[in-house]
């Protein structure tokens, strides 16, 4: 078997050869191989591909010449694998026929030494019997594709998108509408009979071009006449590759589709944070479904519940038909979470007085949201958050939600309909979690560092951006002397310049919200209201603002 990773590479030369060729795309759960043998800013993707081939059974590895991390990832397998085919294919950037010319002899060459390296040979008349069957298959499946249905369809831009993106859209019966990643499936396949190798040589630098394409100057313009083909577009980067988060700032003020920007960094741990964004944005883009009359079944009232179950605290919310709140109860989330919410279930029963059999919808949100076995759907936390916002005060635009292991800031149109989001959640730098552990090293309660904060007279800068850093500072002012109301205070500012900048990335509107357990913090809020410079609308009772539109949200769906 030989991997591979880039949409240039001749994959179909190879299987004309007997070989399996193995597209790969790494998961794995840590860079214990790649922290050891590559610097640590190295991309993510060329990390993971390091971990995967170490461990896997892989005959040999065809790399291609996209970046300097990959050519860093050629140099560490080549020095570790001496006796696997370890090739780097250099891929020029012309695609004009000096281009094809210069490539195909590269390709040759690279055949010439597997076939020293294996034994095995090219036969041109079985490589070009498999390109046809290839095309006619790809033809077939293109021409199916065309006659589907009118769904809602997503397309895929930007950098080595994971196959985790796909598997999700199509899990929801997503359409995918295009996908022109660095690593996109579609491949362009030309046969040409009395030059082989020479048309598809043709046919793979004729592919939409890569970041290090000439033509990728004209990239935008050919991804806005894809965009029209679809409702939306998720554009993915890997951590530490810059010119794609370029690309994607240029696109989202050029395009007329909304767009959702998915970051990875090809670990495990990172499938979480893909399934809620996409999730989410696959509900804002079916903002406009419709709604159905709710059906009483011969009751004088009935009643949804809306349950958010977040890492600090599980929320619970029972709303009649009239969207008017019954009852409400918030309790600490333990270490797990479909016992918490059976917990909270009980008692937001008991509060209104009901059985569980007087509740015609359960919907749940929150990082739990699929273990809640009680739950009739599970919407994300994105949405939920948007719809009770919009509940508690309609005229809220921006919102900020800080919870336990994230934060997060919402656009709404005037419709209360989710048009913009972005996440922080795979750091607890600005949670509540963040709070209690500065708290304990201040020795004080986490109620108590709020207020604190308020009696601050002097002005700290807390500049770390990683909490544990950032508690490594507060140790070194605490052994400085300096007045623990000014350490809060300084914590509860660097909460608002992190706070900040996930509101600005989604445009500062006014009026603005404060939603989640933090927002019960007086010094948070305060030093929020300071940087965007506008006043912070908080309802009674923060925590439950996710819970109050999942419990909407269970209206909604009654027919």
């Amino acid at each position: 078997m030989i991997g591979y990773i880039c949409k240039y590479a001749p994959v179909e030369i190879f299987e004309a050869m007997g070989v399996e060729m193995h597209r790969i795309e790494p998961e794995v759960s840590n860079f214990n191989q790649a922290d050891m043998r590559m610097h640590p800013n190295v991309c993510s993707f060329a990390k993971g591909v390091l971990e995967e081939v170490l461990a896997g059974d892989y005959e040999g590895v065809i790399l291609t010449t996209c970046c300097d991390s990959i050519r860093r990832l050629y140099d560490v397998l080549k020095a570790q694998l001496p006796d696997r085919f370890i090739y780097m294919l250099d891929t020029p950037r012309i695609t004009k026929d000096a281009g094809i010319c210069l490539y195909e002899s590269r390709i040759r060459k690279m055949i010439g030494e597997y076939e020293e390296f294996s034994g095995r040979h090219l036969d041109e008349e079985k490589f070009f019997a498999l390109l046809k069957a290839r095309k006619a298959e790809q033809e077939k499946r293109e021409n199916a594709q065309g006659k589907e249905g009118s769904g809602l369809s997503v397309g895929i831009a930007g950098a080595r998108a994971n196959q985790n993106i796909r598997r999700i859209l199509e899990e929801r019966g997503v359409k995918v509408a295009f996908d022109l990643t660095c690593t996109g499936l579609d491949r362009k396949l030309l046969v040409e009979e009395d030059q082989v190798i020479t048309g598809y040589v043709r046919g793979l630098l004729s592919q939409f071009p890569c970041m290090r394409m000439e033509e990728a100057a004209g990239r935008d313009q050919l991804i806005a006449e894809y965009a029209d083909s679809a409702d939306g577009i998720i554009y993915h980067t890997v951590q530490f590759c810059d010119n794609y988060a370029y690309e994607y700032a240029w696109l989202k003020g050029m395009l007329k589709r909304p767009m959702l920007l998915l970051e990875t960094d090809y670990t495990r741990q990172s499938y979480g944070q893909i399934l809620t964004r996409i999730e989410a944005f696959l509900e804002s883009l079916g903002k406009g479904r419709k709604k159905g009359k709710i059906s009483t079944g011969g009751k004088e009232t009935m009643y949804v519940m809306g349950i958010d179950s977040g890492s600090t605290s599980t929320n619970a919310v029972i709303m009649d038909t009239n969207r008017e709140i019954k009852a409400f109860a918030v309790v600490r989330t333990g270490a797990k979470s479909g016992q918490s919410a059976e917990k909270v279930l009980e008692m937001v029963l008991e509060q209104a007085k009901l059985k569980r059999e007087d509740l015609a919808r359960i919907v749940s949100t929150g990082y739990g949201r699929v273990s809640i076995p009680f739950a009739d759907e599970n919407v994300t936390e994105i949405s939920c958050h948007g719809k009770g916002a919009h509940y508690f005060n309609p005229r809220v635009r921006t919102i900020l939600d800080i919870g336990g292991q994230d934060s997060k800031a919402i656009h709404l149109n005037e419709k209360g309909e989710v048009t913009d989001f972005v996440m922080n959640d795979k750091c607890a730098a600005g949670t509540g979690r963040f709070l209690e552990m500065i708290a304990r090293s201040l020795e004080i309660g986490i109620d108590e560092l709020g207020p604190a904060a308020l009696k601050s007279t002097e002005e700290i800068e807390i500049t770390s951006m990683c909490s544990v850093f950032a508690e490594s500072e507060v140790i070194s002012l605490i052994a400085q002397n300096k007045e623990k109301t000014d350490i809060a205070n300084g914590v509860c500012r660097s909460i608002a310049n992190k706070s900040y900048s996930l509101m600005k990335r989604v445009g500062l509107e006014p009026e603005y919200m404060m939603t989640g357990g933090v927002a019960k913090n007086p010094g948070v809020v305060r030093a929020v209201e300071e940087k965007i410079g506008g006043r912070l609308y908080i309802c009674p009772e923060p925590e439950i603002v996710g819970a109050a539109g999942a419990a909407i949200y269970a209206l909604e769906g009654m027919e």
